[in-house]
């Protein structure tokens, strides 16, 4: 299966994973499960497909963990939808021409997908549990903006086991975006600091 077939396959994984979070009214739970399954299937046929036609298959297993693991632990097929950050590298490729701006494409990009998987993971496993807080999207999105920035007001949080699962993830991947922040920044007040010195000791040489 070419790139972009597993591309829109995480699209297509996507759709049909969230449509009955966000409307649970809507009887699609038939028509999103065979959805679900027909393409963990497929998913399952091209990792089968391609490490059998891998001429190191340590070394495929080694670059593929999260693609094997999938398919191994049917529970991880959310995990799929990472798919689309490949999505992301490629729009942060065309939309800047230098590596920082293709960084910051790709961070902005990881960030709003996993905001977004997290809230609708942590509404999934919380809505109906008793003494749940996080009981429609706009609580599980100010969850996930909260605790991947790290702020954790508390005034929302996950009380099933499964939901502090997907908070526990939520947490490392927001210190991950927060790490890539800091570093960009840094990187460029290091470029701006050593630009102004080069034109300043331009400026001096012409003096003289």
């Amino acid at each position: 299966m070419p790139g972009w077939g597993r591309t829109a396959g995480a699209v297509l994984f996507l759709v049909a994973w969230a449509w009955p979070i966000l409307d649970p009214g809507a009887g699609v739970e038939p028509v999103s499960r065979a959805v679900l399954a027909g393409v963990w299937g497929l998913f399952a046929v091209d990792c089968g497909v391609r490490l059998a036609r891998a001429g190191d298959r340590r070394r495929f297993v080694a670059g593929h963990v999260l693609d094997l693991a999938v398919v191994v632990f049917p529970l991880l097929r959310q995990f799929q939808v990472l798919r689309l950050v490949g999505l992301g590298l490629v729009v942060g490729r065309r939309a800047a021409a230098d590596l920082r701006g293709r960084v910051a494409v790709q961070l902005v990009g990881g960030a709003a997908l996993l905001e977004l998987v997290g809230a609708l993971a942590v509404l999934d496993a919380e809505r109906g549990a008793a003494g749940a807080r996080i009981v429609d999207l706009g609580d599980a999105l100010w969850w996930a903006a909260s605790t991947m920035s790290t702020v954790g007001y508390g005034d929302v949080y996950p009380v099933t086991g499964a939901g502090r699962a997907v908070g526990v993830v939520v947490m490392f991947g927001g210190l991950g975006v927060l790490g890539l922040v800091t570093a960009l920044l840094a990187s460029w007040l290091v470029e701006v600091v050593l630009d102004r010195r080069e034109a300043a000791a331009d400026g001096e040489d012409g003096d003289r």
